[in-house]
């Protein structure tokens, strides 16, 4: 069964400058600590990433995943379904951009369902260290630039 969470962080910075950060996906290794490597895989017709395979350093592994994009809401926010992925049943998530007065609100939802038995807690324990860190480290990236 999928563990569900979600996460919200103020930025500094306009929706589309948060937007840029996080649909560059080809430059998530210099700035995501977790990721090692990452491959746009196919575009869609604005040239977007629409499947991307990411390499991540997780549980002291090296972990393989691919993933399915949706902008269906863009700029507003997009999606991204598991394609395929080590270890992994199930990793969906969404990132929305909404103006915060002088920034941005970012929100982070993420469905998580691992292949190995792990007990619940740690299952969610995982989830939120996963989404605080990403969204810290977008924060960061975001207000960089």
């Amino acid at each position: 069964m999928a563990d569900e969470a979600i996460e919200r962080i103020h930025v500094d910075r306009s929706p589309d400058q948060c937007w840029q950060v996080a649909t560059d996906y080809e430059l998530y290794p210099e700035w995501a600590k977790n990721v090692k490597e990452v491959s746009v895989l196919e575009r869609d017709g604005e040239g977007r990433g629409s499947r991307v395979e990411m390499r991540v350093a997780a549980m002291g592994k090296s972990l393989r995943s691919v993933y399915d994009y949706d902008y269906a809401d863009a700029p507003h926010s997009f999606a991204w379904t598991l394609a395929e992925g080590d270890m992994l049943r199930s990793l969906d998530g969404r990132y929305t951009f909404d103006e915060d007065g002088h920034g941005t609100r970012v929100t982070y939802e993420l469905s998580v369902d691992l292949a190995m038995p792990m007990p619940g807690f740690m299952k969610k324990k995982a989830s939120r260290l996963i989404m605080g860190d990403a969204l810290k480290e977008l924060k960061r990236r975001a207000e960089e630039s």
